[in-house]
């Protein structure tokens, strides 16, 4: 089962995080909606933060465990919130249980295949050598050759933990996701069709989703609305979470 963090009480909106990331990223966000009168599930998927470990990372696998987790909490009709990773885990889930969702949200990420492109992040993740060192600041002086962006190793550093007293680690599953960098860009079944509203937001300065992608957001999901969040890129929900907020708030509560 999945690991989740779960606040306040309505309806149940479940938020979906990006690759290399996990529930305590969306824990700020997560309480605004939760005030908003949403009861708010935020699990770790899958070999990513306290959630179990697994040599299958498929997104018919990571589907499975929403579906797993949806039916152990009793949760009959979820809204969702699916960030990247996420976005594409939330798109399959709703292609896949219709009468089971209830509004879709998709951060920064389209139906489409993409190919591998964190190759600077994982050389700097296996550049890592925990065995030398217990120091967090040491930690990161390693990965900074291959990524100089601050908060991009920042965003890393969160998923390092103390494994015991003299030793820290990764929590996500680095030795799986080194064994196939390209199960990740996965694109949605050229079949998979989901009728409801759903609303896509875009990262102004992201280059994730492209005018060009709107013909296959539409072929998916025919009653898709783009919106721009502005000054922000990928990590949008981080970098302007006040408009995130204003503009997803606004689509769960229409009627």
């Amino acid at each position: 089962m999945l690991y989740s963090k779960i606040e306040g009480q309505g309806e149940p909106l479940l938020i979906l995080h990006g690759f290399l990331g996990m529930s305590d990223n969306w824990k700020t966000l997560g309480n605004r909606f939760a005030d908003a009168g949403f009861e708010v599930h935020i699990p770790d998927m899958r070999n990513h933060g306290r959630s179990f470990h697994s040599d299958e990372f498929t997104y018919p696998a990571m589907v499975a465990d929403i579906e797993e987790y949806c039916k152990d909490k009793n949760l009959s009709s979820v809204s969702i919130i699916g960030h990247s990773m996420g976005g594409k885990i939330a798109m399959n889930f709703a292609v896949k249980n219709p009468e089971m969702t209830s509004k879709l949200i998709v951060a920064d990420i389209a139906p489409k295949y993409y190919r591998p492109h964190h190759q600077e992040i994982f050389q700097a993740l296996n550049a890592v050598d925990f065995s030398k060192t217990s120091d967090r600041g040491e930690i990161e002086e390693m990965m900074k050759p291959y990524i100089p962006e601050s908060s991009t190793r920042q965003f890393l550093m969160k998923s390092i933990y103390r494994k015991s007293q003299d030793e820290l680690a990764f929590r996500f599953n680095l030795e799986v996701f080194n064994k196939d960098q390209d199960a990740i860009g996965d694109a949605l079944d050229a079949e998979a069709h989901f009728e409801k509203p759903v609303l896509f937001l875009k990262g102004e300065n992201s280059n994730y989703i492209r005018e060009t992608d709107t013909s296959e957001i539409r072929h998916h999901f025919p009653n898709a609305t783009i919106e721009i969040v502005s000054n922000a890129s990928h990590w949008l929900h981080a970098e302007n979470p006040d408009e995130f907020f204003d503009k997803a708030i606004k689509y769960l509560k229409e009627s």
